[in-house]
């Protein structure tokens, strides 16, 4: 039986942690979903389109990663694409207890959906996209918080 997990979340951006998470997952997993959820009351720095095609980019030649957008709940859309897990990193204990209280509501709503919380790497603890956001608002240079290879810059003519 394939190994499916999904790992949600906004990426706005898709940051270099947020690939260490995917690449540790792979070891884990036969196939990773990277799945951009989209909230339509939101207007994200990058387009949901971008976003996924920035994903697309970092992750080309490895089949084992599918990207998708979604707008329902993460369980709903887990289950549509035969995921039986859900991806979680977490960076201090701030993320712990909110994927500590995420995971207990989606084990009541998805009881079949597993959680894997995942420690973010030393080397990328300290990214998270809204401080690339931050950064990038205030003129600095954010390419060392970004994939490799990947000029945020790209991705914003969408």
């Amino acid at each position: 039986m394939e190994r499916v997990a999904i790992f949600p979340g906004s990426f706005d951006p898709f940051t270099r942690g947020h690939k260490a998470i995917v690449d540790e997952s792979l070891g884990l997993f036969d196939r990773v979903i990277v799945a951009i959820g989209v909230n339509t009351q939101k207007r994200g720095m990058i387009t949901p389109e971008a976003r996924k095609r920035l994903v697309e980019d970092v992750f080309r030649g490895e089949e084992r990663v599918e990207v998708v957008t979604y707008t329902s709940l993460t369980g709903d859309e887990a289950r549509r694409l035969g995921a039986t897990t859900i991806i979680r990193s977490v960076r201090n204990t701030t993320d712990f207890e909110y994927e500590r209280t995420m995971e207990r509501a989606n084990r009541h709503i998805f009881p079949e959906l597993k959680t894997v919380i995942l420690l973010a790497p030393a080397e990328v603890e300290h990214i998270s996209s809204s401080l690339v956001r931050e950064l990038r608002a205030f003129g600095h240079d954010v390419a060392e918080l970004m994939p490799e290879g990947v000029a945020l810059e790209d991705y914003l003519k969408d």
